[in-house]
């Protein structure tokens, strides 16, 4: 392929894919096709923090066999995949193209046409766009400066001094990958010295790339490590302040609901549901990160009140409590059935319900996962509904209680699966008889928080 090829789209992006030569030679892929957040070839890697946030936000995938496979190179098609995913709403500067080899039918057609009405990717001379062939890392990083609008404020020359083989450095190349420096988008791992503009982009690079943009542009933190990206400091813009009346939708991912007494105090870690972003756009706390805080007593209900965010890892006060959830239930209930066969359960609320003491169940107020509840009283069908429930709930009482009985301090699912079953076989032999109400709280609809007072972050 001659470097003198006239393409049809922005400058920069069309001779970028100009000078694909046969040195870099196509290489057909399996389109990736399995999202996940968790791959078996990716513990430990420098970028294996960027991988999961891009997988758990549908940007990229990784294969059925639960691989990533981040030193594979990838492909244009891919390319163009993947960063359409990452930058939905781009603005179309131009008209589409119907590429030769590019059918409707082509498995990602509609992400190619986005690409290239969106000037990220151009394609060759005669409508051509080559989709599996594979993408250097010059071409990458152009192509983000000119989708996304970016220009060197600073002399090229001085800013690609930054690189040891600047040199290698393809002409068409030099205006874009110098904007996409300043703007910190670059990832030279493992060494940032070197940019190796001519080498195959791999996945995990790709990977960065996109992450570093995104931060840039507000949409996540950065969470590439420093040390490898050039110009050094993070990239993400500060998050500022979140203010007083902001409100923070959570989701407690461990079960749908959790029952608590009216007069217990529970520690509880609740999971951000999506973006928290302050005034000026910019995402402060992520989606995933947690929230730490307590179900506390309020009027007879049960209200949650948040005390540490983690962000990335480091936590940051917060003041936010959400509304003051009264919705009671007495453990006879009928309808309470369901709900204890998927709750957590505070262990006040198995220490009523099997006519338990408090005081002898380990440290009432944590939460025990009650599956095993459910199965029991499940098992119990054509009883006393009452009676089936408690006795169901002892054994899970007792499953937990035998920590305090036996001296040993940790609740394990074993110990609460085999105290369900043994309250289900002792039926109606013993006679607790104890009544008592329950708060019941649906995280996803009851949590959500509001912001009391002002929270700066870093």
């Amino acid at each position: 392929m001659s470097n003198k090829l006239n393409l049809k789209s922005s400058p920069a992006l069309l001779v970028a894919s100009a000078l694909v030569t046969s040195s870099l030679a196509p290489l057909t892929l399996q389109a990736p096709t399995m999202a996940q957040s968790t791959f078996s070839d990716i513990q430990g890697s420098w970028a294996q923090t960027c991988i999961v946030e891009l997988t758990q936000r549908g940007i990229i995938s990784g294969y059925p066999d639960g691989s990533f496979r981040p030193n594979n190179p990838v492909t244009r098609a891919e390319y163009a995949s993947m960063v359409g995913k990452a930058f939905p709403n781009a603005a179309r500067i131009r008209s589409a193209t119907n590429f030769v080899d590019v059918p409707s039918s082509y498995w990602a057609y509609s992400a190619v046409s986005y690409a290239s009405q969106t000037g990220f990717l151009s394609g060759y001379p005669g409508n051509v766009f080559n989709p599996g062939q594979s993408i250097p890392r010059a071409q990458v990083l152009v192509s983000l400066a000119s989708g996304l609008n970016y220009a060197p404020a600073q002399p090229v020359a001085s800013t690609l001094g930054l690189y040891a083989d600047a040199s290698a450095i393809p002409g068409y190349a030099q205006t874009g990958i110098a904007a996409a420096t300043e703007k910190r988008l670059v990832v030279n791992y493992p060494d940032v010295r070197y940019l190796n503009p001519n080498q195959l982009a791999s996945r995990a690079e790709v990977s960065a790339f996109l992450c570093q943009a995104l931060a840039g542009t507000g949409q996540i933190a950065s969470v590439i490590p420093g040390q490898y990206v050039v110009g050094g400091a993070p990239v993400a813009q500060e998050r500022g302040q979140i203010l007083a009346g902001s409100t923070i939708a959570v989701n407690y991912t461990a079960a749908p609901q959790v029952v608590v007494r009216p007069d217990e105090t529970v520690d509880l870690t609740v999971t951000v549901a999506s973006d928290v972003r302050n005034s000026q756009g910019v995402v402060a706390i992520p989606a995933g990160s947690q929230v730490i805080g307590r179900l506390v007593p309020v009027n007879g209900g049960s209200q949650f009140v948040a005390q540490t965010v983690v962000i990335n890892g480091q936590q940051y006060a917060l003041n936010a409590a959400s509304r003051v959830v009264q919705t009671t239930k007495s453990v006879r209930d009928p309808s309470l059935l369901t709900t204890l066969g998927g709750a957590a359960l505070s262990t006040g609320v198995a220490a009523i319900i099997g006519g338990t003491s408090g005081d002898r169940l380990h440290n009432a107020g944590n939460l025990i996962l009650a599956g095993s509840v459910g199965a029991a009283v499940g098992a119990n069908q054509g009883r006393n509904l009452g009676s089936a429930i408690r006795d169901a709930a002892i054994g899970a009482a007792l499953g937990a209680g035998a920590a305090g009985i036996t001296g040993d301090r940790t609740i394990t699912p074993k110990k609460v699966v085999t105290g369900a079953a043994l309250g289900a076989a002792v039926g109606g032999a013993i006679d607790r008889g104890t009544v008592g109400e329950v708060v019941v709280v649906n995280p996803s609809t009851d949590l959500t928080l509001t912001v009391n007072s002002n929270v700066t972050l870093p």
